[in-house]
């Protein structure tokens, strides 16, 4: 008698239509280092964050060419201002561009962000008062949503075995664009006056001195934006293929005696579960999204790299496809309103150890930087159980 011939109950169908299921044909049949992608990445990620610190070195010259302040000693006043307005904006904006990455995919918004940094950060240069600078900042802010979309796009884009690599590649950008960034400005603001041979006080460049940087850097991020073009979507989109889901669940029961196939939806299309579960509840996100933000909070003293790859791969494996867009919207929320307060919370304790030179217990100095210790003790500890959890697959 011959053999019952055995289906495969768990093979994968991927959707023609659906540029998600392409992505993922291509992660199964590739091998090797992904440097195509690793590039792309590290692109994107430096396009957002030059804009971020370069105004930093010209930002306190700039104000004082507005005449809005009365004193020289209310410059630092209005440069605050300036200087939040970026991270103000961001923090309103991320969740929202998180959902429309979920909802229409990762690359219209990576373009949106792309665009925003070419128009507002060079209306930024051309500013002629306060109010201008400051609203251009905060546009720029609102509009350059693309930093949580690009972790998630991280997260889909590798194999499981470069995730981390690729993950760190967010964080590394991140720290070359802020190093970078400054040195850009600070080299290029004010042409006519540093390069009188190249620039006269008539041109473009004498009237706005604070246009180079910026235009450098719009250059840039429109060379950024014409290559995103060739980014690969990894958003699934099944929804248009209700025909071919019906005749696979059809398949799926006929070869499975009649049972449920639709319970095997994750293991028929190779994409991730459809859970609509509140981000808020959550556990491990949220858990890991707090410790994130109290890392970050304390990476305003002290930078490190390899502990937020670390946190950016917890988020993107606490959540589905569907929701990592959202879910890394309200990590950068979240992070920018730490981030936002850091600088205020650490200027005040300076401010207040400078009036204690002379105390027996941690005098001046000494006690910013036992605080510092302590938040960055309360983390590490935080990264333990019960409190940091990790998802159970």
């Amino acid at each position: 008698m011959a053999e019952e011939q055995q289906v495969p109950l768990l093979k994968k169908v991927y959707f023609q239509n659906c540029s998600g299921c392409r992505v993922e044909q291509l992660k199964e049949t590739r091998r090797g280092l992904p440097i195509r992608e690793l590039l792309s990445i590290w692109t994107v990620v430096l396009c957002t964050a030059l804009p971020i610190s370069s105004l930093f070195p010209f930002l306190y010259f700039m104000i004082r060419d507005f005449h809005i302040a009365k004193r020289e000693e209310d410059i630092g006043y209005y440069a605050g201002y300036v200087g939040s307005a970026f991270m103000l904006g961001r923090a309103l904006t991320s969740v929202a561009w998180g959902m429309v990455a979920d909802r229409y995919g990762r690359k219209p918004v990576i373009m949106i962000g792309t665009i925003a940094v070419v128009i507002f950060n060079t209306l930024f240069g051309l500013s002629v008062n306060f109010w201008m600078a400051l609203s251009t900042r905060f546009l720029l802010g609102s509009l350059n949503g693309l930093l949580g979309p690009i972790k998630a796009y991280a997260a889909e884009i590798f194999r499981d075995e470069y995730q981390a690599l690729g993950l760190s590649t967010v964080s590394t950008a991140w720290g070359i664009g802020l190093i970078i960034g400054p040195a850009l400005g600070g080299f290029l603001a004010q042409p006519a006056e540093k390069y009188p041979d190249i620039f006269s006080e008539d041109s473009l460049f004498g009237r706005f001195p604070y246009f180079l940087p910026c235009l450098f850097i719009s250059v840039y991020a429109m060379i950024v934006t014409v290559a995103c073009c060739w980014l690969p979507e990894t958003l699934h989109t099944h929804n248009e293929n209700k025909k071919s889901r019906e005749d696979s669940y059809d398949a799926l029961e006929a070869a499975n005696g009649g049972s449920n196939a639709k319970e095997k939806e994750q293991e028929i299309e190779g994409s991730e579960p459809t859970s609509n579960e509140s981000l808020f509840m959550n556990g491990p996100l949220m858990s890991s999204i707090i410790v994130y933000c109290v890392f970050s909070l304390h990476d305003m003293a002290y930078t490190e790299v390899s502990i937020i790859t670390g946190m950016f791969l917890l988020q993107n494996s606490a959540v589905d496809q569907h929701q990592r867009g959202t879910a890394n919207g309200i990590s950068m929320t979240a992070m920018s309103l730490f981030k936002a307060a850091g600088p205020a919370g650490g200027g005040a304790l300076f401010s207040w150890a400078q009036k204690r030179q002379d105390s027996a217990f941690f005098p001046g100095d000494q006690m910013v930087f036992l605080i510092l210790n302590v938040v960055e003790a309360i983390g590490v500890l935080m990264t333990f159980k019960p409190f940091l959890v990790q998802r159970r697959r």
